[in-house]
């Protein structure tokens, strides 16, 4: 067994020993490293080592060990006079004959260099990993949530304490309520705010596209996959906080594949034979009855409590009418520092903000804000720089209507004010009916609609 001059200048430039040698234990090469080792042990230089039986020089050497077993003996640690070394041996295979071993030793000086590079190469990653975290994942924290009403604040005090823990959040609430939010403060508040923040809609794919987003794929696995494969967001949030909106609408088949990871806190790439372990707390949420969905048979029972550990229900904003001022000054401020001028409310403009129900909540008064200020050159927002109707009572007549109407549309207002009381039901109808003193027939006739 020969070597060329390329794979000897190779081996000689490498700061790790190589020695080879032959079926018969006979030295084939050993590089420059080697020899200096070899050296410094004998104090003095001891010439050319090749040709020489590798157990005359060195009695306890275990490379010909390899030559018996035919297999690769890793991470030995052995110690000479003067070092500790780290030793990697491996069978050297010619069309499937053994002709010899290589042993490649790495030196303590050397493996304690590698150490620092890598611990400050690891310091490094992190503060990129922190600042794009900041930048472009979890930016929220619990400081940023507006809680004054009793409900809302019952409901950051819960989430600050699940922040502590490890455990598998459901977020549940209508759309525009500030989901995300709470997934960013509670990662931002948790052990893993070190980690990545990985976000993504579940409604947005297929069951197919979904399954290689969140677990990716092995090379080869489909028409058109990638060559390399895909890291998964499972594998890509490692030590983090993955965040799944609206879960309710993940398929159900990957439905089973999704409470298996959260059992066995490892994924199987589409397309792959092994199984990767996966270090990452998931945060769900959705706007949808899951347990209707649950009832009706589009999502299963057994992954909703595997996700439902620790529920959290933030109320819709018709529900917190107290926290719409402090938001709405709050958003503001933010428009304030992207517009660069200041922005303040009139007093009716703030009324008619706590008059509108927010079907959109906070998304749709953060819209309506935005649509404002930006028609608003003087930067004072008034109840008529405000979009449309919002924010005027169903049926509240324009200026100029006549008395009949304003009549009409008083007394509309006070149908439906019963009706938020009692419920929109023929029962909730016969109860508002009877407390203004009139009719079922009156009441749908003044409502202008007919029974139902």
């Amino acid at each position: 067994m020969e070597l060329n001059p390329a794979a000897r200048a190779a081996f000689d430039a490498m700061s790790e020993g190589i020695t080879i040698i032959d079926t018969d234990g006979i030295i084939v090469f050993g590089n420059r490293a080697y020899r200096d080792f070899l050296n410094k042990e004998a104090g003095g230089d001891i010439g050319p080592i090749e040709g020489y039986r590798l157990r005359d020089l060195r009695p306890g050497a275990r490379l010909p060990e390899v030559l018996e077993t035919g297999k690769p003996h890793l991470h030995i640690t052995r110690q000479e006079i003067q070092d500790f070394y780290f030793v990697n041996m491996y069978p050297i295979y010619e069309n499937g004959a053994l002709i010899g071993g290589i042993s490649v030793v790495t030196f303590l000086e050397d493996a304690y260099r590698t150490r620092q590079e890598l611990d400050a190469m690891e310091a490094k990653s992190q503060r990129v990993l922190r600042r794009l975290n900041r930048a472009n994942g979890a930016r929220y924290t619990f400081d940023d949530i507006v809680a004054v009403s009793p409900p809302v604040a019952a409901v950051k005090a819960l989430a600050e304490k699940i922040a502590a823990t490890d455990a598998t959040v459901l977020l549940e609430s209508e759309s525009g309520t500030g989901k995300e939010l709470y997934a960013q403060a509670i990662h931002n508040a948790s052990p893993r705010r070190d980690g990545v923040f990985v976000a993504i809609n579940c409604s947005n794919f297929n069951a197919d596209l979904l399954e290689s987003e969140l677990f990716g794929y092995a090379e080869g696995a489909f028409t058109g996959a990638k060559k390399g494969g895909k890291l998964g967001l499972f594998e890509a949030a490692a030590g983090g906080t993955l965040f799944l909106d609206e879960i309710s609408e993940m398929d159900i088949g990957l439905q089973a594949k999704l409470l298996r990871v959260l059992q066995e806190h490892r994924v199987r790439p589409v397309g792959g034979l092994k199984e990767i372990d996966v270090d990452v707390r998931v945060i769900a949420a959705c706007n949808a009855d899951l347990p209707q969905y649950v009832r009706d048979g589009k999502f299963r029972k057994d992954l909703y409590y595997r996700l439902s550990t620790f529920p959290l229900h933030i109320p819709p904003l018709r529900e917190r009418p107290a926290d719409i001022s402090p938001l709405a000054n709050s958003i503001l401020n933010e428009l304030s520092h992207k517009l660069r001028r200041p922005f303040t409310l009139t007093v009716d403009a703030a009324e008619r903000l706590r008059s509108h129900d927010w079907p959109g909540n906070v998304r749709e008064l953060r819209n309506v804000l935005e649509f404002s200020a930006y028609l608003t050159p003087s930067g004072i927002i008034t109840a008529d720089a405000l979009p449309g109707d919002l924010g005027r009572p169903k049926g509240d007549p324009q200026p100029d209507a006549t008395l009949a109407q304003r009549v009409r549309a008083f007394e509309q207002r006070e149908i439906r004010k019963a009706m938020e009381k009692y419920g929109s039901s023929l029962e909730g109808k016969k109860k508002a009916a009877a407390e203004l003193g009139i009719s079922l027939s009156s009441l749908y006739n003044k409502l202008g609609s007919s029974p139902s």
